[in-house]
């Protein structure tokens, strides 16, 4: 291979490469590439073309160039508007640069030139059987090159004129291209040549292969396409409305009729895309479909505006209940609140008291007042966290939790929503619901409940909370925590008759068709239907009676044809039978080993006789009465202080061992149990070992230790109350409970006196009659 020296002025190309015996137009702009074409022009309109490495490089110096191009010749020059010249070149023989001479008005390089005298040998001979084999494959599989050319390529013999022939008709890289041309020995040439051809090869079968998926899956989509496009035709045809999508309209609609958070509008358009592209009659659909009507029908902007007037808000808690102070004040400062701020998170108020005292149409009364909309879910029995938090959406036949079914039953974000009987729920392998409540009535975490059907964050924060329960041990200690706790203790028989007169006497008679001509009720006989036939810190026996009082008069009007009945205290058993219950009555006169205690039970207060027997024996303690685990320690604790004392009252110090103490409380068939009569029984116990009587106008309780010391307890407005309705006058309680009076009404506190004692001895001072008195 031989090499010939010249100069000669270079033309750089962009992206393009020219090989030998390649005829190409060339539009050529830049300065000094017109000026390398007009010197070419001048002497023997030889140009050398080398190609740039950057394409975008518009001013590429020597180093931007790669080294070896082709030595071209300029057949034809055509001026075109603008200053571009369109040039005709033919490619003559590789050359390579090896100097650059001038680079001032164009580039000047010298420039080896490359003859390709290579002798034919078997190898080559292959090679370019195979290069022409493959390229014909690749001429089939492209299709870009048409058969004519392939003719006029096959029927070249010289090898190193065939492979820059191929190599020009490939849509391949500058770098392969370069590659090829760089190739001066025809052998690696044409081996580089298969190379590519190889791996052009491939390229074109996978796409090929992919070509053939997208075609099919085209055709599928274009078939769905045109049948869907039949069917609305014949749908329209025939008046019938695609329901598919007449319904996806509709949900469209909806949505753009509501204002709703940025993050539910897109879940909500998402799922409706979802259900348009989803195929008719598949099973998700309507999975969908209930879905997005739950997200719709939810109230995520509705609100209901307070009523911000106090004193119409006073007016109608009174108008409403009885008494119940402490409820009405604490709803009145959250109005005046809200009257000052807008900001304010709805309270979370825990009513708990016995049944029948009016939680439940308290929380209705709320309502009223603050004009709000009520709604109302039931916790007695709920086992299951699902029915808290909803199930997910997997699960077949899944719904929201019981809180968000409430929100979109009520229809507003900010209602008074009532959980009633939540000391009634349980927990179990399903889950506990309490712990799925913590998240819903905590004031800090409410304002993104968590649904597991619905899965985006619901506002619970606007919400009045109102919680119901009968007892306050019952509920979990972390859901107490959370909310407000306001104790309903029961009501005193005043009230109770207050309550009849006012609601229950007009309901009732309403509720019956009757009018104040046809039934009278006289003064002392709501009272002794309350006292007689009715034992309960609500009112809801007492309604129940008189209900049956208007029935029985109703009969009578009707049947017997009377204009009116008149109910007395005299012949109100005619009515209702025989009194149902007895109330204890103090005792009339000082009795040895008889004290009177002070009981809570769930239905109110009620009064103890604590009766206690001496006899000789061994020392025995008998006690008996159906009494608990915590009334008999309280009882071993008393003897054991007695003993402890025994000094002091004037006791033989042997007693235990010569006397046998029989402890009893009446109404053996009801179970009895707390420590309030610690006291009690200790002071009996006393007053039988000491022949001392007891005082019958006093009433006790209170906790005894083995020191002797008082403690308070529970339940002091509903004792005090019992022992006000039997004629106790005097009541002794322990020194902490001293805060418990205020709870008491006024009336009934003035018309008592209150021993307060945090010893033993104070009480036996005090409730044993002594000699000098």
């Amino acid at each position: 291979m031989s090499k010939h020296r010249r100069k000669i002025p270079l033309l750089p190309l962009r992206g393009i490469l020219v090989f030998p015996y390649m005829i190409i137009h060339l539009d050529v702009g830049r300065e000094k590439s017109i000026s390398a074409l007009e010197e070419a022009m001048v002497h023997d309109r030889l140009i050398m073309l080398a190609t740039q490495k950057e394409a975008q490089n518009d001013k590429p110096e020597p180093e931007d160039i790669f080294p070896v191009g082709t030595v071209a010749e300029i057949k034809q020059l055509l001026k075109l508007p603008g200053g571009t010249i369109r040039v005709l070149v033919e490619g003559l023989h590789r050359a390579s640069i090896e100097e650059y001479v001038s680079q001032e008005l164009f580039y000047l390089v010298e420039i080896n030139e490359f003859d390709e005298l290579e002798p034919k040998t078997p190898e080559l001979e292959a090679l370019t059987r195979t290069s022409i084999h493959q390229f014909e494959q690749w001429v089939k599989l492209s299709k870009k090159i048409p058969p004519e050319t392939l003719v006029s390529v096959v029927v070249v013999e010289e090898p190193g004129r065939l492979s820059d022939l191929i190599a020009s008709h490939l849509s391949l890289k500058i770098e392969d291209k370069q590659a090829l041309l760089e190739a001066v020995n025809i052998k690696e040439r044409l081996e580089k040549l298969c190379e590519i051809l190889s791996r052009e090869m491939e390229i074109l079968e996978l796409e090929k292969k992919i070509n053939v998926r997208v075609r099919k899956q085209m055709e599928k989509t274009q078939k769905e396409y045109y049948l869907r496009e039949q069917l609305k035709a014949i749908q329209k045809e025939l008046g019938d409305k695609d329901d598919r999508t007449s319904e996806v309209e509709e949900y469209r609609q909806r949505l753009s009729e509501q204002e709703l958070p940025k993050e539910v509008a897109e879940k909500i358009n998402k799922e409706i895309e979802r259900l348009e592209k989803m195929p008719p009659m598949v099973a998700e659909g309507a999975v969908i479909r209930t879905y997005l009507d739950w997200l719709l029908a939810l109230p995520w902007s509705q609100e209901t505006p307070d009523r911000l007037d106090i004193s119409m808000a006073e007016t109608i808690l009174e108008e409403d209940h009885y008494g119940l102070e402490k409820v009405k004040e604490r709803i009145l400062e959250y109005l005046s609140i809200r009257k000052l701020t807008e900001k304010m998170k709805g309270p979370i108020l825990c009513l708990v008291g016995p049944p029948g005292v009016g939680k439940t149409s308290l929380a209705r009364s709320i309502a009223r007042a603050m004009e709000r909309k009520f709604v109302r879910v039931s916790l007695g029995g709920v086992r299951d966290e699902a029915e808290i938090r909803g199930h997910r959406r997997t699960y077949v036949g899944a719904l929201p939790g019981r809180i968000i079914q409430g929100m979109r039953t009520v229809g507003s974000k900010n209602p008074v929503f009532l959980l009633d009987e939540i000391d009634k729920m349980n927990a179990d392998f399903r889950g506990d619901p309490s712990s799925a409540l913590l998240e819903v009535l905590d004031p800090e975490q409410n304002n993104s409940f968590s649904d597991h059907y619905v899965e985006l964050p619901f506002d619970l924060s606007r919400v009045l909370w109102v919680v119901t329960a009968n007892v306050m041990h019952n509920i979990p200690r972390p859901l107490l925590d959370r909310m407000e706790t306001i104790t309903i203790a029961g009501y005193t028989e005043e009230e109770k008759v207050q309550i009849a007169k006012r609601y229950l006497v007009p309901k009732q008679m309403k509720d019956h068709g009757l009018s104040e001509q046809q039934i009278v009720f006289s003064e002392g006989t709501i009272q002794k239907v309350i006292r007689d036939y009715t034992r309960e810190a609500g009112v809801r026996n007492l309604e129940r009676n008189i209900a049956n009082l208007c029935r029985k008069v109703a009969r009578q009007i009707v049947q017997e044809r009377r204009k009116s009945v008149k109910i007395t205290a005299q012949n109100l058993h005619t009515f209702l039978g025989a009194p149902k219950y007895r109330h204890s009555q103090a005792e009339k006169q000082h009795q040895v080993g008889v004290a009177t205690g002070l009981a809570w039970t769930e239905v109110g207060g009620d009064v103890l006789a604590v009766e206690v027997s001496t006899m000789k024996g061994k020392g025995k303690l008998t006690l008996t009465g159906q009494l608990g685990e915590v009334m008999r320690e309280s009882a071993q604790a008393g003897f054991s202080y007695i003993r402890t004392r025994a000094k002091e009252l004037s006791i033989d110090e042997e007693f235990y061992e010569k006397t046998d103490i029989h402890i009893h409380l009446p109404e053996g068939a009801i179970p009895k149990d707390g420590p309030s009569a610690g006291i009690t029984m200790a002071t009996a116990v006393a007053s039988a070992l000491t022949g001392k009587p007891v005082r019958s106008e006093i009433a006790m309780t209170g906790e005894i230790t083995l020191r002797g010391r008082v403690l308070p307890v529970g339940g002091i407005k509903e004792k005090v109350l019992a022992a006000h309705r039997i004629g106790i006058k005097k009541i002794i309680l322990p020194q902490e409970n001293k805060r418990d009076l205020d709870e008491i009404p006024g009336n009934v506190r003035r018309s008592m006196e209150f021993l307060l004692v945090e010893h033993m001895d104070e009480v036996l001072k005090a409730a044993l009659v002594h000699e000098n008195d």
